[in-house]
């Protein structure tokens, strides 16, 4: 099982999954939740995030056989979703509009759509197309482990960082996204194109 571990590709994984949960630039809405009495649970957000991440890499595949959908065109797709986001990061817009019913804080909006909201699926399917699931697992799990320590301790953060302190950390993380996203692109279109010239050529 350990023979797929790579330290390298596990911290890359981790730093993909660590921007686009995006734990730190959440912090101002979770301050707003509990400002306005919206009680969140650091420990059931944990878990139902964890959850839900967890089954969508494992049954992802089987969403995608059901479609006819390969996972160089999934991969694709996510990278383009990743590019998106990390534009709103980036130049402060809000291209993903959050409109779904908000009725408990810890679910809606926290764990979904902030933490396993559709960026975070496409990320997660998107690695597998070039990291092991030990490592995309284990980045995961240690991401997990950082969204419950700033859920627990999101008062503290923020006197620590302070407003501009999370402002340049989410600029800091979009630019990485970005080059992420193209880094993502280029080598899933590149697989593609090879294997749809592999199929003519059949």
């Amino acid at each position: 099982m350990f023979a797929t571990f790579n330290f390298q590709d596990m911290v890359s994984a981790f730093i993909v999954l660590f921007a686009v949960i995006d734990m730190i630039g959440s912090i101002p809405i979770i301050i707003n939740l509990r400002q306005n009495g919206r009680d969140v649970s650091a420990v059931k957000a944990t878990l139902f995030s964890t959850a839900l991440l967890v089954g969508f890499f494992y049954a992802g595949d089987m969403v995608l056989t059901l479609f006819r959908v390969d996972i160089e065109s999934f991969a694709i797709a996510g990278a383009l979703i990743i590019f998106l986001m990390a534009l709103e990061m980036i130049l402060d817009v809000e291209i993903f509009k959050n409109t779904g019913p908000i009725k408990e804080a810890t679910l809606v909006p926290l764990v979904f759509p902030l933490l396993a909201g559709a960026g975070a699926f496409t990320t997660l399917l998107s690695l597998r197309a070039e990291y092991a699931s030990l490592n995309i697992m284990i980045a995961l799990g240690l991401n997990m482990i950082w969204v419950y320590f700033v859920l627990k301790m999101t008062g503290k953060i923020e006197r620590i960082l302070g407003k501009g302190g999370i402002y340049v950390i989410r600029k800091f993380f979009g630019i990485i996204l970005l080059a992420i996203s193209v880094k993502l692109f280029t080598a899933n279109i590149t697989t593609l194109i090879e294997i749809l010239q592999k199929g003519s050529n059949t």
